[in-house]
């Protein structure tokens, strides 16, 4: 008669309103289903909210985050395996004595984040943190990545941490924002310490007018969807190794359920790369009124914008605007426009439970028809198709597409081109 595997009952510590600890968590879970470990899993609502006397838990073991300072006092009388998650430490003295841990590299995120700017061809810079407190430790460390790269290569970066938000609080941290970014010379790449803070700065450069990312090239860390969806101009974002910090600590954990032990053990696990937006995708441009175009472009193309609304709004003539537009980019301002709207309508493709009728209105096509046609003319295939590419990892036009696209993009290709 076969033995019944022994099944083994997990308490992951973890907050499932964070990005963050949600990937953590699927990490997990996608060790567990490529193992067949048989564990029982207890989540957040389970044991998060009720700390005390956690050590008389008859379990067989923890994952936590250990950037939660609760977390850590809870479990530090706990005899069972844990094994901890959290950001790392330029100090080795700050991580967490005999346990297991598993990080983020925050010297890293802040570095790819960094390098990208600088890409972009941005002279100064900025960091968006978070004020300091235990609950902010991960926060203070990206700070320092950002620090010691500004040290390193000579620059004098500013940085502000701002106050924490609430309702109370909302409209003066609005203010105090608007007045850092008013005071920063210009252009200015920013790194945020999260997608929800870098949402936050991108409102506050839309309410007082300062182009996102002519003026103020922003850039979050998370990947988060829902920082994307709910900014008017898309959020670029570094996509930290959250999913992979997961598998790595479940399979640490099923090691040590089974007697192995990793006292003072560290893995730093890398960011995965970046989704670049359009809020980083910084061009340096010479004339303000093309600035000015782009900056209301990106917030409203979606909307079914036409070229007169934008030359009213920069105040200007449409033939004028357009003259402007030729010179810089070599393309027109209703171009521009489209790319914009097939630029977020591929985005929404990207769901396999997506629609091209309810993407072409959220995307400010017309209708459905003329979105298959702009598809076709600068991609070489359908909405539908495109889809399929994607579920196959054909994320490329092909190269007739290539073909279709050249009266759309040759003369751009040049001329968009940052000058440095």
């Amino acid at each position: 008669m076969a033995k019944v595997p022994t099944v083994h009952r997990i308490a992951l510590l973890f907050n499932g309103n964070k990005i963050f600890d949600r990937d953590i968590i699927a990490g997990i879970g996608e060790y567990i289903t490529s193992t067949r470990a048989s564990w029982d899993l207890y989540l957040e609502e389970d044991f998060r909210c009720r700390l005390q006397d956690i050590e008389r838990w008859q379990g067989h073991g923890f994952i936590a985050d250990y950037d939660d300072p609760a977390v850590c006092e809870a479990l530090s009388r706990v005899q069972l395996p844990v094994v901890a998650i959290g950001g790392s430490y330029a100090d080795e003295a700050d991580y967490p004595a005999g346990r297991t841990y598993v990080a983020t590299d925050n010297f890293k995120l802040v570095k790819l984040a960094y390098d990208h700017l600088i890409e972009a061809g941005l002279q100064h810079f900025g960091c968006f943190s978070l004020p300091e407190a235990d609950v902010n430790r991960w926060a203070q460390e990206r700070e320092k990545a950002f620090d010691s790269l500004m040290q390193r290569d000579g620059i004098q970066g500013h940085v502000y941490r701002g106050v924490g938000t609430s309702a109370q609080s909302w409209d003066s941290a609005v203010e105090q924002q608007i007045a850092w970014l008013r005071s920063l010379p210009k252009p200015i790449g920013i790194i945020a310490v999260t997608d929800a803070r870098a949402r936050q700065l991108l409102q506050a450069c839309l309410c007082a007018g300062i182009a996102v990312p002519e003026q103020v090239a922003l850039i979050g860390i998370d990947n988060d969807p829902l920082a994307r969806v709910l900014t008017r101009v898309p959020l670029s974002s570094v996509i930290q190794g959250t999913v992979e910090m997961g598998r790595t600590a479940a399979h640490l954990l099923h090691q040590m359920l089974h007697g192995a032990r990793f006292p003072d053990t560290r893995i730093l696990v890398p960011p995965v790369g970046i989704n670049v937006l359009a809020s980083s995708r910084h061009e340096a441009r010479n004339h303000p009124h093309v600035m000015q175009a782009m900056h209301f472009i990106r917030q409203y193309a979606c909307q079914g914008i036409k070229t007169e609304q934008v030359a009213d709004y920069v105040g200007i003539s449409r033939s004028s605007l357009e003259w402007y537009f030729r010179r810089e980019l070599g393309r027109s301002v209703h171009d521009e426009i489209l790319r914009f709207k097939l630029d977020a309508a591929k985005r929404l493709l990207q769901a396999a439970d997506s629609h091209a009728a309810d993407i072409a209105v959220s995307c400010g096509f017309t209708s459905v028809q003329y979105m298959h046609a702009v598809f076709k003319r600068e991609l070489g295939c359908t909405p539908r198709e495109y889809q399929e590419q994607l579920a196959v990892g054909e994320d490329a036009p092909r190269p007739e597409a290539q073909r279709a696209r050249k009266k759309f993009t040759a003369a751009a290709g040049a001329a968009s081109r940052p000058t440095l």
